[in-house]
């Protein structure tokens, strides 16, 4: 039974690699986590691959798999062998030429507690994501497993208050955002303080704004293999915090770590009872929300 008390962590790792060396890495640093504490682990966006979404190459679509194949036969392996959740981000194929930024949500048994498909899909310089996914069509999901309430999103999903809201709302705990956000490396000096910033404070706003555990997953190194381009410096800075932003944990932004924390409900319940954000929400004036404009 899920206690009020849990342990999760963060993996923030370089993942320039081929798929085979990935998996290897990742499930060594997953069997390190759980050798500290941890009872729920996440990868960072894409855990198997290098981000080849720098470029659109139909040649990448060669790096998806199947549903329940090489990353899950392995991961759950582990989550049931360690007696630990694992959220582990892939390059879904769903079918010839329909394909999804996924992430299994593996429960302490080896069985799936939920599936998650990348709702919201950038398309930026360098992050040319809408030529390899199709938007998610499973929605914002609570995952209840044996250790606790788990909501995952991914990377792009972090700039909505919406996606967490909804997954909140739904009854997680802890919104997990598996990442693969970095710097242009042209532009870090005039931009990246600022958009470093901004990513951990929309993220510190949805704990604040839904009274949950947050924590992020990122990768990290210099990702440059289109020649004659300068790649994207991946800007690493995992963090976990608590539901009044708090920061319980943060990363370096170019090594390679685990973060673990703690997570505490009753905690949790105590900020909302303090701070009762859902009691007042107006929803009967939300319905524009739905809108794509307001006119």
């Amino acid at each position: 039974m899920p206690k009020n008390k849990y342990k999760i962590a963060v993996i923030q790792l370089n993942l320039n690699d081929v798929a085979e060396n990935n998996l290897k890495k990742c499930l060594s640093w997953v069997r390190d986590a759980a050798s500290q504490g941890a009872e729920v682990i996440s990868l960072p966006e894409l855990y198997s691959s290098h981000y080849f979404c720098q470029s659109e190459d139909v040649d990448n679509f060669a790096l998806a798999e199947p549903l329940y194949s090489t990353s899950f036969i392995a991961f759950s392996a582990l989550a049931k062998e360690l007696g630990v959740v694992i959220i582990v981000p892939f390059f879904e194929k769903r079918m010839a030429g329909i394909y999804h930024n996924s992430a299994y949500i593996i429960d302490t048994d080896g069985s799936e507690a939920g599936l998650y498909r990348k709702m919201h899909i950038p398309d930026d310089p360098a992050f040319y994501e809408k030529f390899y996914f199709t938007p998610g069509d499973l929605g914002f999901k609570n995952n209840p497993t044996k250790k606790g309430n788990i909501g995952t999103l991914i990377c792009w999903d972090q700039w909505y208050p919406e996606a967490a809201r909804i997954t909140a709302l739904k009854g997680a705990e802890v919104l997990f955002y598996p990442t693969a956000i970095g710097w242009h490396p042209l532009e870090k000096e005039q931009y990246g303080e600022n958009q470093h910033g901004a990513w951990m404070n929309v993220m510190k706003g949805h704990a604040v704004a839904n009274g949950v555990y947050v924590a992020a997953a990122n990768r990290i190194g210099l990702e440059q293999y289109i020649e004659g381009t300068a790649g994207i410096q991946f800007w690493g800075s995992s963090f976990i915090a608590g539901p009044q932003g708090e920061i319980l944990a943060q990363a370096s932004h170019d090594k390679e770590e685990i973060l673990i924390a703690e997570v505490d409900l009753d905690l949790q319940e105590n900020v909302r009872q303090n701070w009762p954000f859902f009691r007042d929400r107006r929803i009967d004036a939300f319905g524009d929300i739905t809108k794509r404009a307001i006119d």
